[in-house]
């Protein structure tokens, strides 16, 4: 079990603390829902967190392939919806791997990603379009 403590800083901002690491960060409302958009906005760490969290799952499942992903990226692009209630509606991830990886290794790799339990944990009404570049 991790925790994570959060204060109200006030004009619609939070800091969030790490339990174990103490790591902070600051969350901002984005500037299309009366914030600033200074920071990361929560649902902006939502998409965030799905793309590391297959990065890492792809980490994992190389380290133990002894599979270098030096150079491995992720772009990701998060869509809100229109209509109300305010929701994420779409996760757009990009992945880019500049080291050679073999097409069987490449595979392996694409259904560990699948796996991520950001991924598991999201609404199944989200849509997500993940997409994978090989030795780009």
């Amino acid at each position: 079990m991790v925790t994570m403590n959060l204060e109200y800083l006030d004009h619609l901002r939070v800091k969030a603390a790490h339990g174990p690491s103490k790591t902070q960060l600051i969350t901002d409302a984005p500037s299309d829902n009366h914030g600033k958009g200074e920071s990361f906005s929560p649902s902006d760490l939502v998409a965030t967190a799905l793309g590391a969290c297959i990065i890492t799952m792809m980490g994992i499942k190389a380290q133990q392939h002894q599979v270098k992903l030096t150079g491995l990226t992720a772009q990701i692009e998060k869509i809100m919806s229109s209509d109300s209630p305010r929701r994420i509606k779409k996760i757009i991830c990009q992945f880019s791997c500049k080291a050679k990886v073999d097409k069987k290794m490449q595979t392996i790799l694409q259904r560990t990603a699948m796996t991520c339990p950001v991924k598991e944990s999201l609404n199944p009404e989200i849509e997500l379009d993940i997409q994978f570049k090989w030795n780009q």
